[in-house]
This record gives structure tokens, C-alpha cells and sequence, in this order.
């Protein structure tokens, strides 16, 4: 049978109406959003389901209705009977993806994700920035020109998302000086992101080092499935390693392309995402065409999953 990774979407996967479906048609998903309510103490249900796109794009709000909808995703699947042989997550998807592998629970996720939006909402008011897409350019001559660039202000390489497909992020007179010399380079578009702040950048800082005594404080334990950090791009095994790779990942780059070719390495073959919509199975398709892929957003999709990868179909 192939060994199957669960991935899990962060930012600008988000929209109204998200799980909505899932909820109305699957007890443990409804208990999944039920728990992430509780834990938050307001409904992210109800935000996901009938908020405004302009509500759920503020980053206090994005990040807990995105993991709400990935662990609701994730407890359709396994009530389904298709479960994960080793898990990843895509920025704040990285939370799904350690309370899939057991290292905390759904309500510990959910305060933590609720404290992760605060402090970054909080370091984008202080540090103001911005972020971009740079597509058609290699990993490589993108984070070269955020290096030069960085004479000038502070930009990286947030997010290597896939071949020819890299975020910036940083200062927005350095985003853009940067976004400019790759046109000149051969970018064939630079997308500007509506976003609040600078993420996966040192404009970051201060966020990551507020969630240190949070992620200190919370009651995380080892992974009982192998899971790829993004600030690694390698397993973590302990309840330390995971403390540092989620406070170390606030303001440091996604390694996703990464990410995916040590699952191919391993030997995964199929991918499964879980939560809104089908960014991760693009980005996948494009580092390894040879991948079969899924997303479960509504019952529909979960059907093609379970029925794709020859488990229990549902009754």
C-alpha cells in the first residue's frame, strides 16, 4: 500500500464558507471545530462559515479558521478510515500537521495558533511590511538578489514554495527594489500579496521571540508520526525540537520544495490536503509531477481520497 503524507495549508488558502460542508456532514469534523471554539473562546465556526473575506484575511482570525478547518479535515478523514503515515504543514498549517502526528492536542493547537496570529499581528504593527510573489525565477537567484538587496532594507526568501515559485518578504521599500531587479533578471511576473505584515521574515522577530515562553509553556510531547519542520526541512523527534522549529519558523523561511522531496525520498507517494482549498497540491504537482495528490475540503473530495488511495470507502 503507499505511504501517504497529510499536508496542511497556511495563509491565502482561506475562504468564506470553508468547512462548512464537513461540518454539516461529519460528526468528528463538527467536534474538531466544536473544540477549536471552546479552546479560543469565540466561534471560529461561525467565521469560517458566514464571516467576511475581509474578516478572515486579519491575521488574528486567518490563522485559528485555518487550522480549524485542516483538523476538521483531518478528523473527517480518519472517521473515513484514511489516516496518515507521516505529516507536514505550510506555515501556520504546521500546527494541523503536529496536532495530526500527537504532539498536542486539537484545543492546545487551537491556543496556540490563537496566540501565534496575536504576536504576529502585533510584530506586523511594529515592523511594518509587506510580501510578494516571484514566479518563473529558480530558488537560488531570488534568494541572491534578496541578499544584495538587503543593503538597501531587510527582504528574504519567506517562502520557496516550489520551482518558480517564490515569496519575498520583508520591508516594502526593499520588496520592492528586489521585486524590480528580478524583472530584469527574467521574472515573468512579481504578484504583490495582500497580506498585514512581513511573515517568515526578521520583521518577525518580535513575534518569535514573545511565543518562545508560550510553546515553553504548553503541553507538547513527541510526535507519534514522522513529521518535516519548515524551518528545517528535516523530522522532528522531540518535544524540544518542535518548541524551536515553531519559534525559529515565525521569522524564518518555509522550506516546502524541501519538504516535499524528502517525503519522495522516503518514499511517499501520495499526498493528502487537508483544509481549504488546493494551493499544496499545485506547489506538489510541481515538485514532484510523479505524485498522486488529494485535497479534502468537503465531503465530496474526502470521498475521492478515501476511494483513490483503495481504503475503507465510507458506508
Amino acid at each position: 500500500m503507499a505511504k501517504i503524507a497529510f499536508v496542511f495549508p497556511g495563509q491565502g488558502s482561506q475562504s468564506v464558507g470553508m468547512g462548512r460542508d464537513l461540518y454539516d456532514n461529519s460528526p468528528a469534523a463538527r467536534a474538531a471545530f466544536g473544540a477549536v471554539n471552546a479552546a479560543v473562546g469565540f466561534s471560529v465556526s461561525d467565521m469560517c462559515f458566514t464571516g467576511t473575506e475581509e474578516n478572515l484575511r486579519e491575521t488574528r482570525h486567518t490563522q485559528p479558521a485555518l487550522y480549524a478547518v485542516s483538523v476538521a479535515a483531518l478528523a473527517a478523514c480518519r472517521e473515513a478510515g484514511l489516516s496518515p503515515d507521516a505529516v507536514a504543514g505550510h506555515s501556520v498549517g504546521e500546527y494541523a500537521a503536529l496536532c495530526a502526528a500527537g504532539a498536542f492536542s486539537v484545543e492546545t493547537g487551537a491556543k496556540l495558533v490563537a496566540a501565534r496570529g496575536e504576536a504576529m499581528a502585533i510584530a506586523a504593527e511594529k515592523s511594518p511590511g509587506t510580501m510578494a510573489a516571484v514566479i518563473g525565477l529558480e530558488p537560488s537567484a531570488v534568494i541572491e538578489a534578496c541578499r544584495d538587496t538587503n543593503l538597501i532594507g531587510v527582504v528574504v526568501a519567506a517562502n520557496l514554495n516550489a520551482p518558480g515559485q517564490v515569496i519575498i518578504s520583508g520591508e516594502t521599500t526593499a520588496v520592492t527594489a528586489v521585486s524590480e531587479r528580478l524583472k530584469t533578471q527574467g521574472a515573468k511576473r512579481i504578484l504583490p500579496l495582500t497580506v498585514s505584515g512581513a511573515f517568515h521574515s526578521p520583521l518577525m522577530e518580535w513575534a518569535a521571540v514573545e511565543l518562545r515562553s508560550v510553546f515553553a509553556d504548553a503541553d507538547i510531547t513527541a510526535p507519534v508520526l514522522p513529521i518535516i519542520a519548515n524551518f528545517t526541512a528535516d523530522y522532528e523527534t522531540t518535544p524540544e525540537e518542535v518548541r524551536a522549529n515553531l519559534s525559529a519558523q515565525v521569522a524564518g523561511t518555509v522550506r516546502w520544495i524541501e519538504t516535499i522531496e524528502r517525503f519522495v525520498a522516503d518514499g511517499y507517494t501520495t499526498f493528502v490536503e487537508c483544509g481549504s482549498g488546493t494551493i499544496l497540491v499545485g506547489l506538489i504537482k510541481r515538485i514532484a509531477p510523479e505524485a498522486t495528490t488529494y485535497s479534502v475540503g468537503d465531503t465530496a473530495s474526502l470521498r475521492k481520497a478515501v476511494e483513490g488511495t483503495e481504503r475503507e470507502p465510507i458506508a
